[in-house]
């Protein structure tokens, strides 16, 4: 499933890509035929997100609320000026690459060809977004429905604090309810009511760099410690946002990196220079290699039906 990072992308571009414009709106598969009558010739006025959820907010006071779940995505696509990520979203694979037109960080039409428009749609397109210089595709989402202001205001009341907002007292919040919680920390920081957008590799990533048990329960956290989880949690997800993907080892550990071609620099190496995958995580994904630290045996586990991967020496406390 597609982490906060890649949500608040989706926020930042669809704010590039299409704020300010009136947008026709349809749905291809015909599942979204309703919403899409409803919000169609309307103008998109803002785009923002809070962990999973993505809300576009029209001048009419109409949200297009989307949960890309499992399965989800999003496709663009347009002219020279229309410029972003092709795809963002699921299926994954280990490193959550974006998908990038030719290797380029647009999806602009090549400067010979004339933008006639979007493609005809392929698959079951749930909605498309169109504007005069773009176009935008979303399918297989677990939620797309059009709502008013005041709902979209009751699914974010519904969630945890989200590490990409850390608005002034979140951090303190979410210290005081995980340490008032007897469930164990790969739990917590799984459940969306406790901390918005922390998924599957960020939960498994963040236990081992703060060298915490999965199992350990939140009553057995300090308030300093989960403090310094928190900010460990905006800072790996602020790096997911400006890189594409999610990336939790520093290049100590990186062996010999990739050219990406496109992203901002990251700390410590030159512009567009980016971990190989294999190289990106601490513990996800690696059971039964050795874990870079202490050489023991990476462990696989499960814990609420998701798959968990940690380090039995390192993460002993």
């Amino acid at each position: 499933m597609p982490e906060g990072h890649s949500v608040h992308r989706l926020a930042r571009q669809f704010g590039d890509v299409f704020a300010g414009e009136r947008l026709t709106v349809s749905s291809p598969q015909g599942r979204f035929a309703p919403g899409a009558a409803l919000l169609d010739g309307h103008v998109l006025t803002s785009a923002a997100a809070h962990g999973k959820h993505l809300f576009l907010e029209f001048d009419h006071g109409v949200v297009l609320h989307v949960h890309l779940g499992l399965y989800g995505a999003w496709n663009f696509g347009g002219d020279a000026t229309f410029r972003g990520a092709s795809s963002i979203g699921a299926p994954r694979k280990v490193g959550e690459r974006e998908v990038y037109d030719d290797g380029e960080p647009a999806v602009a039409v090549a400067a010979s060809s004339a933008y006639a428009g979007p493609p005809e749609p392929v698959g079951a397109v749930r909605v498309r977004l169109v504007s005069g210089h773009g176009w935008a595709d979303l399918r297989g989402a677990t939620t797309c429905e059009a709502i008013i202001a005041a709902e979209a205001a009751a699914v974010v009341a519904r969630l945890g604090p989200d590490p990409l907002g850390n608005r002034p007292g979140d951090r303190d919040a979410f210290a005081t309810t995980v340490t008032a919680k007897r469930t164990p920390l790969a739990g917590l920081l799984m459940d969306q009511k406790v901390i918005a957008g922390v998924g599957n590799v960020y939960r498994a990533e963040l236990l081992f760099r703060q060298r915490l048990n999965p199992w350990l329960p939140g009553t057995g956290l300090t308030p300093e410690a989960a403090r310094r989880l928190w900010d460990d949690t905006a800072a790996m997800m602020s790096d997911g946002v400006r890189d594409g993907r999610i990336i939790t080892t520093p290049p100590q550990y990186w062996g010999t990196p990739s050219r990406e071609g496109h992203g901002d620099a990251t700390p410590g190496t030159a512009a567009g220079v980016l971990p190989e995958p294999d190289q990106a995580h601490f513990v996800y994904r690696r059971h039964g290699l050795d874990c870079r630290d202490c050489g023991t045996t990476v462990a696989l586990t499960e814990l609420g039906a998701r798959k968990l991967y940690w380090c039995p020496q390192c993460q002993q406390a």
